[in-house]
């Protein structure tokens, strides 16, 4: 509440405490912005005249302005002393959500109240529920969802899905790039008993250190340059869902200390507030780097390791899947068959067997481009062996080609093989950023 009036104020928050309400007052206005900024309100109650021997309101409509600008689903509740029917409907014009006349009612003034909670709580929750609607939309355009294969290898890893999905353990998916990681935390979200609420994904690998806190806790409007609006954190969407922390193994020592510290206290904290909120999450970690070695060689903390792996889920590699890959190969051609509109309906035997015999050093994300590109350029109803243009060593894709994309793709699978999997060496060898090099290996399903 905001008023000049000091009397008003503390009658008021008499009032407000013993129908069990928290509330700040203030008799400046001035502090208005950072109130807003360091703290979240249900309702403002909003005086309209702050200087002496004012009665015309133009002071309260001046900051009803400057809430609404900062925080538009503010619900705020005028008081003047002066009020009329014209005031009132401009008030009520202008983003005010009620308007009260003193001397108040106390019956009236909670009633008032206690209506403007229940339209701010509705305001939250078409807020949440748009963004889950924003996130599911995007799970659900994204192909190839469910995880396809009946090796023995694979039907090891559905066994631990099943065993894992229903229980609260954190979860750390090990595996190579373009194993499924995700796809195996998306099928544990899905068998889990928070389905029906968000599953929210994040790359850890392409946020920088100076956005991690933003990302993942979410700011105040205004707290930094870019901040043109409140934003929620990634802790904050999946609340009462799953948190999925891919590349997890990236993060510096300095970033996973502030992780350890939310995922310990089940707390976060916007950017530009101070005032922490509570966050249910169910977590689940990827990586392709040896977390185990790293915390030897003191790369990777302990502690933060222990929070994250209640249970381990190592993916294998598609060379440990061949059995497979017949399988996923025509999954893929059906899908890109319908999306480029070709009737490609099959692969020769032989072209399978050449397929069969490749090592896939990007496993399935690779086959699908491989798949998918040779579909492109395919002259028959069928792939021929010749459509997929491997090394005689199964290794590496050919690298005396001239063509720019298989050139770059060469080179970028060999300056992660060289580095272990550790896309920051690995970007400094190329040249590039790592948010770059991600994009390469996007590009090329690496």
């Amino acid at each position: 509440m905001v008023d000049d009036d000091e009397d008003v104020l503390l009658a008021a928050k008499m009032l407000l405490k013993k129908n069990n309400h928290q509330v700040i007052i203030e008799k400046n206005p001035n502090k208005i912005p950072f109130l807003l900024n360091n703290d979240q309100y249900d309702v403002i109650l909003l005086d309209m005249n702050f200087s002496k021997d004012t009665t015309s309101g133009k002071e309260g409509f001046e900051w009803l302005r400057v809430i609404k600008e900062r925080e538009p689903n503010a619900v705020v509740i005028m008081i003047t002393a002066f009020g009329d029917v014209e005031m009132a409907v401009r008030a009520l014009k202008e983003g005010a959500t009620d308007f009260v006349l003193k001397p108040w009612q106390n019956e009236k003034l909670i009633a008032t109240i206690s209506t403007a909670i229940r339209l701010r709580k509705s305001y939250n929750e078409v807020d949440k529920l748009r963004k889950a609607k924003e996130m599911l939309e995007e799970q659900i355009s994204q192909p190839f969802r469910d995880i396809i294969g009946h090796s023995s290898a694979i039907k090891e890893t559905f066994a631990l899905i099943e065993k894992v999905a229903k229980t609260e353990a954190n979860v750390l998916i090990l595996g190579e790039n373009g194993t499924g990681k995700e796809l195996v935390a998306r099928a544990i979200h899905q068998k889990s008993l928070r389905k029906d609420a968000s599953f929210v994904a994040v790359d850890m690998g392409a946020i920088t250190e100076t956005l991690f806190e933003s990302e993942l806790f979410g700011h105040k409007k205004g707290s930094f340059t870019d901040a043109r609006e409140d934003r929620a954190g990634r802790f904050e969407l999946a609340n009462g869902g799953t948190l999925f922390l891919d590349e997890i193994g990236n993060l510096s020592m300095a970033l996973q200390s502030k992780l350890l510290t939310a995922l310990q206290s089940r707390q976060v904290t916007r950017v530009g507030a101070n005032k922490p909120m509570e966050v249910d999450i169910r977590l689940i970690c990827a990586t392709n780097m040896p977390l185990h070695q790293m915390v030897k060689d003191g790369r990777f903390r302990q502690d933060l390791l222990y929070r994250i792996n209640t249970v381990e889920i190592n993916i294998p590699p598609l060379c440990e899947r061949i059995d497979d890959i017949p399988l996923l190969a025509n999954h893929f051609l059906n899908y890109y068959s319908k999306k480029y509109r070709k009737e490609v309906l099959s692969i020769t035997p032989e072209a399978m067997n050449k397929l069969k015999k490749y090592a896939w050093p990007g496993n399935v994300r690779e086959l699908q481009h491989a798949i998918e590109r040779a579909l492109i350029m395919a002259d028959s109803a069928s792939l021929q062996e010749s459509d997929f243009l491997f090394s005689r060593k199964g290794n590496d894709p050919v690298n005396d080609s001239l063509n720019l994309d298989e050139v770059e793709k060469s080179a970028v699978m060999k300056a992660i093989q060289l580095h272990n999997g550790n896309i920051s060496k690995a970007a400094e060898e190329l040249g590039l950023t790592r948010a770059s090099l991600y994009r390469r290996m996007e590009k090329y399903g690496i």
